[in-house]
């Protein structure tokens, strides 16, 4: 099941047809500038056979994201991720370049987290950033997380752990 439509996107699961354009993505020095290096074609191919069995496995992943027109926006979605020893859920999102700050991700990315909580039933989400990546971390901040904990990745790489928990209503 897919995060449900926003104003302005829609998701969709990742296929090969989406090669090319994830390839640009991924690829992108600029889109890629707080990892360790732009990704190969080989390991965009790679990237979207991971998704693919993440959704088949636990019914998510990275999704591609457009327009309701259909234009590649970029990708988002969730994901498990190993933060100090244990796995979390975390929400991942790249734009391309000439749609970043128009707040794509964001809008993206609390769909994600919506999902998460009232589809997949879930209470905690996290997004693992960079220190130095200033655009995303005002991502997580515009969704509602919060900075629960520096640490570093599974590479060693100094990270930062936001977090979200959904509410919960006292009966």
């Amino acid at each position: 099941m897919l995060p449900a439509p926003t104003a302005r996107l829609r998701f969709r699961e990742m296929t090969v047809d989406d090669f090319d354009a994830m390839a640009a993505l991924l690829g992108d020095p600029e889109v890629m500038r707080h990892y360790p290096r732009p990704k190969t074609r080989e390991e965009a191919l790679r990237w979207i056979e991971w998704s693919q069995a993440g959704y088949a496995q636990h019914g998510h992943g990275l999704w591609v994201i457009e327009t309701h027109d259909g234009e590649f926006i970029g990708d988002c979605g969730l994901t498990w991720q190993p933060v100090d020893g244990e796995l979390a859920l975390e929400v991942g999102y790249h734009v391309v370049p000439e749609h970043q700050h128009k707040g794509y991700a964001s809008e993206a990315a609390r769909a994600c987290v919506d999902h998460a909580f009232h589809v997949l039933g879930k209470d905690h989400v996290v997004a693992i950033i960079n220190p130095d990546n200033a655009p995303s971390r005002r991502v997580a901040e515009r969704i509602g997380m919060e900075v629960e904990r520096a640490t570093a990745d599974k590479f060693g790489l100094p990270v930062v752990v936001y977090g979200i928990r959904e509410p919960r209503t006292p009966r």
